[in-house]
């Protein structure tokens, strides 16, 4: 018989022992190494059987183990110490708090996953594990965010394979009382309820947990409350699950209950309102549209005076190259759940429509995209990579009108890990002989040069073991799981080998990562894996999407492949990717590969990670790898773009892997000197961890998010909010004034002197154009000459742009626009010019669009003369 109702019992622990439940209660202990010892030496057993999660620990742990630790001197000065230092921790002024010039009070932060620990399963993949690592290291750095997110009853899936290798799934379910959360409550101790309206009068109402991030408060909305009808308790069920619907449901929780869940929280705890929201891809959009609700209900703006408040203050961070990973709902649902009875004056649904509108070229125009609206809604947007920044601003550039691609203001903050996290306690411990918190630091990497070769092969060889150890027991219960007998087994305790140059292989499954590349040449791949001198052995984990019949195929595979008994010792698919399985891959390889098509990996962190452990990275020049390889820390495999046919592509990438594979990286691995150590390899290793180190922390990225996107939009919005809004206010009259002048807007005629028939360097060149600007003055506008190399078909190559700022009145009320370019580099040169809004308040040139250019003269493409 099965339970109806599902809870956690937790145990009332010993006086003595109560600062555990403190301890237990801040997921802090999950990247501090000296408690999560503390909690091992409870009960050594125990600890590794209820697979390091220390609530399921509390509970199972015996009452005579308790007792004996109450009476353990040694233990309790142990337990004493980690509380005392968590206390300290949490109160001691940080990064943050010796800023200067009034950071943001505080930031909320949406996303709809968190991967903080493998004990908290509210995570899929790369999205959350980044989301948790934000969180973490703000708390390191001291930086004031709430974070938002959803509590999801049954997490994502756990992976097992059936006996044919087929991806299965189940969900097992989540008992809130059995995780480290408390339930946030009203000052009286009743549950603090959040709702959320719906059409045909009915509310979703959210209950509140708290996760203790360190210092960040984590939000989760929680839909499992007895107010709720069965279909809206069932909302926040699974990660990424449902239909249509059940998806908007949970974004419009997500964003709109977000809001709500923060003020409350502010209110009962005393907590800043945060200046900046921050939303971590476009799932949470529609906190934008609360915020606009709260600010004409609240404040008594108009929509448009609303929208420039809420822009302002509004950091969007999109995580996809991939139109097909953006959330698009049909217009119907949108105007089915933001119209009709359920339409509020204050944010009416056609406004709603337009902002998720795909009005550019190619745009479904019966589609409500998400990340547009993110995108509208915020004044700074960012990708996750250099070179995702370049590939986000050609898919959304059209957002922008007439601008260049390279003008779209959609900038890059490159993703970075958190080192205490993801990084061995043995590496962390060698590279602190040198240099002492140097996992921390943004500097000083370079004396790890100074390490000794001999210290590091000794501990790449313990991490390599421990992951031989625990991937045959994880292959062992896959086996078991899929029908074999324990006598069928006795293979598994051979599989693997510790002194073999290990690859690791590890992420979501989508095509575009092409999990099976290594596979285009089976019989060369067999050959690399059993080779007589130079043997490899590869670890393969990864989850497909339950939908993703493809995905599954491709795990079906590699499965199929690796259960052949000539390779199984040599290479091995490791289900349910988890926190815990990454750590362990990440830790324990000396190579990590990553192949997708080249440039749709977003940034791909995996690879970070294993070079902070003195793994090198074998892999496609795409994401965070495009920016930093630099020829000395890994391998690139050559990218076949341009190539149309997938096969052909594909059938070129992988032999290029195979060759480095065979010609370089186990070369390199293998070849080894008296004292048996491979100095070149040790080499490579060493200058990994200098070069790569300072720039692949999340200190690092949250840094940048600090100061280049957080303080920056906290102070647009402190203008935009003085005076009762009126910088808001007057920013939205002046911007309709000018969208509607717009159209009375020209360039005319264009023409320059100084430079002769033959200029040399150095020259400078007077540029003259006269400009229309109908009902706008001049002060509305700039008027800019645009100037630097160009290329075989006149383009523009990165611009400079210098403001004309003389001027001089022609006939029909038209303005002559003067000024001096210089002549600065040699080469071909080419210039243009063009007008465009300008206003104190705006973020940028581009950011409402609009752009005026010369007309374009025959043969040369609008915009660029020579």
């Amino acid at each position: 018989m099965k339970a109806i109702r599902r809870f956690t019992v937790r145990t009332v622990l010993p006086e003595p022992l109560r600062q555990l439940e403190e301890l237990v209660l801040n997921l802090r202990w999950s990247w501090h190494n000296e408690t999560i010892e503390l909690f091992r030496s409870v009960d050594p057993d125990l600890w590794e059987s209820v697979r390091h999660d220390p609530v399921k620990l509390l509970g199972e742990v015996s009452a005579q183990r308790l007792a004996a630790l109450a009476a353990d001197r040694r233990f309790l000065r142990r337990l004493q110490d980690a509380t005392e230092d968590l206390r300290d921790y949490l109160t001691a002024p940080r990064w943050y708090q010796s800023l200067d010039d009034e950071p943001p009070a505080a930031i909320a932060y949406f996303s709809p996953e968190y991967g903080i620990t493998a004990a908290l399963p509210q995570y899929s993949g790369g999205l959350g594990i980044l989301a948790g690592d934000h969180l973490k290291t703000a708390s390191d750095l001291g930086v004031p965010i709430i974070g938002v997110g959803l509590l999801y009853r049954h997490g994502y899936f756990s992976q097992f394979l059936s006996p044919d290798g087929w991806q299965l799934e189940r969900y097992p379910p989540i008992t809130p009382t059995g995780l480290p959360l408390t339930l946030l409550r009203e000052a009286d101790g009743t549950p603090l309820r959040i709702k959320v309206g719906l059409p045909e009068g009915r509310d979703l109402s959210a209950q509140v947990w708290l996760a203790s991030v360190g210092r960040v408060p984590l939000l989760l909305l929680d839909s499992d409350v007895r107010e709720n009808d069965p279909a809206a308790r069932d909302v926040t069920d699974r990660l990424y699950g449902g239909g249509t619907d059940h998806r908007l449901l949970q974004e419009m929780l997500l964003g709109i209950g977000g809001v709500r869940a923060i003020r409350a929280y502010c209110r009962i705890t005393g907590h800043p309102a945060p200046e900046v929201f921050h939303t971590n891809e476009g799932h949470a959009g529609f906190l934008g549209l609360e915020r606009i609700r709260e600010l004409v209900n609240e404040q008594g703006l108009s929509f448009d005076e609303a929208l420039e408040s809420t822009r302002s203050g509004t950091v969007f961070t999109t995580h996809t190259p991939v139109p097909a990973g953006i959330d698009r709902f049909p217009r119907e649902l949108i105007q089915k759940y933001f119209g009709g009875p359920n339409e509020t004056a204050s944010v009416p649904v056609d406004r709603v429509l337009s902002l998720g509108a795909e009005t550019y070229e190619d745009g479904d125009q019966d589609v409500f995209n998400m990340a547009v609206m993110g995108m509208r809604l915020a004044q700074r947007v960012n990708g996750v990579s250099r070179l995702h920044g370049a590939v986000s601003r050609e898919m959304f550039g059209g957002l922008w009108g007439g601008f260049d691609v390279d003008d779209v203001p959609i900038g890059s903050i490159t993703n970075g890990v958190h080192p205490e996290t993801w990084v061995a306690p043995e590496v962390i411990e060698l590279a602190a002989r040198e240099l002492p918190d140097v996992m921390s630091a943004g500097r000083g990497w370079e004396g790890l040069q100074r390490l000794s070769e001999g210290e590091i092969w000794r501990v790449r060889r313990t991490l390599r073991e421990r992951l031989v150890h625990d991937a045959r027991r994880r292959l062992r219960e896959s086996w078991r799981q899929r029908g074999a007998s324990e006598a069928e087994l006795s293979w598994v305790d051979d599989a693997l080998d510790p002194d073999v140059l290990t690859i690791g292989f590890a992420r979501r499954v989508p095509s575009y990562k092409r999990l099976t590349l290594m596979m285009r040449d089976p019989e060369r791949l067999r050959r690399l894996l059993l080779d007589p001198e130079r043997p490899v052995q590869i670890l393969i984990a990864g989850k497909a999407h339950p939908a993703d019949e493809g995905g599954k195929r491709l795990i079906q595979e590699i499965v199929r492949f690796a259960d052949d008994a000539r390779v199984r010792h040599r290479i091995v698919f490791l289900p349910d990717y988890d926190m815990a399985l990454g750590q362990m891959l990440v830790q324990g390889c000396d190579v990590w590969m990553n192949n997708p098509l080249r440039p749709l990996e977003a940034c791909g962190t995996s690879g970070m990670k294993a070079a902070l452990n003195g793994g090198l990275n074998l892999s496609i020049r795409d994401g965070w790898w495009d920016e930093w390889f630099d020829g000395q820390n890994g391998w690139t495999i050559p990218s076949a773009d341009g190539v149309e046919d997938a096969d052909r592509r594909d059938d070129l990438e992988a032999g290029a892997l195979y060759e480095l594979i065979e010609d370089h990286v186990s070369v390199m691995f293998y070849d080894r000197g008296a004292d048996l150590l491979p100095r070149r390899w040790l080499e490579m290793v060493k200058h990994t961890l200098a070069s790569l180190g300072p720039k692949v922390l999340s200190t690092r990225m949250v840094r940048d998010y600090v100061q280049d996107l957080y303080a920056p939009a906290a102070a647009s919005r402190r203008v935009m909010s003085a005076d009762s809004h009126a910088g808001a206010r007057e920013l939205a009259e002046w911007k309709h004034r000018v969208a509607k002048a717009w159209p009375g807007v020209g360039v005319g005629h264009v023409e320059s002197e100084g430079v002769g028939e033959s200029p040399h360097i150095g020259a400078r060149m007077t540029v003259r154009t006269t400009v229309e600007l109908g009902e706008l003055r001049p002060a509305d506008v700039a008027v800019e000459v645009a100037y630097g190399r160009v290329d075989d078909t006149d383009s523009l190559i990165d611009p400079q742009f210098q403001e004309l700022t003389d001027t001089e009145a022609v006939e029909d009320g038209r303005l002559r626009y003067v000024g001096e370019v210089p002549l600065d580099r040699t080469g071909d040169f080419g210039y243009s010019v063009r007008v465009v809004p300008r206003h104190e308040m705006l973020a940028n040139r581009a950011e409402m669009g609009l752009v005026a250019l010369p007309p374009a003269p025959l043969g040369m493409t609008n915009g660029d003369l020579r």
